[in-house]
């Protein structure tokens, strides 16, 4: 068991680090592009399924509230909260359009849309992030696996190479807190 232990660690950060030899440029870029956005006035839109939706409250949460530095609040919203839009979208139009609707109605040109996904290939976020696209929203990915459906989609696609669930979660949420420091840092 503690080889078990030692090994899942092990794994963890070899897959960290092998992200972000690939995206070291483009995390730098994107960080730049969310801060901006947010400076301008503009809102970051984030959503997925599962851990992924977990991901999502989390990174909201730390922008709305602060990641390390004291600043203002900043907009953010993981449309993965309101229980009463998801079952009446899930109800009304099927799970599939559960964020396609709220972008719909929440989104502006000039927004961040934040698509989490393991495989890239959920319908829904899938759904959600073309909506944003045609809004004029830039779109970003959080994928794993061959980054599925999503990299076609969005401007900007973070594709861990990994087709462990739970290393890729791993990835994907210190992928979130070092751009939501990057965010902190610029505002």
């Amino acid at each position: 068991m503690l080889e078990f232990v030692i090994n899942s660690f092990r794994e963890s950060a070899e897959l960290k680090l092998a992200f972000v030899e690939l995206y070291a440029e483009r995390i730098v870029e994107v960080g730049q592009i969310i801060a901006r956005a947010l400076k301008d006035g503009n809102k970051v839109l984030l959503f997925g399924n599962g851990g992924s939706a977990a991901d999502a409250q989390h990174i909201a949460g730390e922008i709305v509230g602060r990641f390390k530095r004291e600043r203002r609040a900043l907009p953010a919203i993981a449309l993965t909260t309101d229980t009463s839009i998801l079952t009446a979208v899930g109800n009304d139009y099927g799970f599939e359009r559960v964020f396609e609707r709220q972008v719909e109605a929440l989104c502006m040109p000039g927004d961040i849309a934040v698509g989490i996904s393991t495989s890239g290939n959920s319908p829904n976020v899938v759904r959600g992030l073309m909506k944003a696209h045609d809004l004029g929203a830039t779109t970003i990915a959080f994928t794993g696996r061959d980054g599925g459906k999503l990299v076609d989609i969005a401007h900007y696609s973070f594709v861990v190479p990994s087709y462990d669930t739970a290393r890729i979660q791993e990835c994907h949420i210190t992928l979130g807190h070092v751009l939501c420091e990057i965010i902190d840092r610029l505002l």
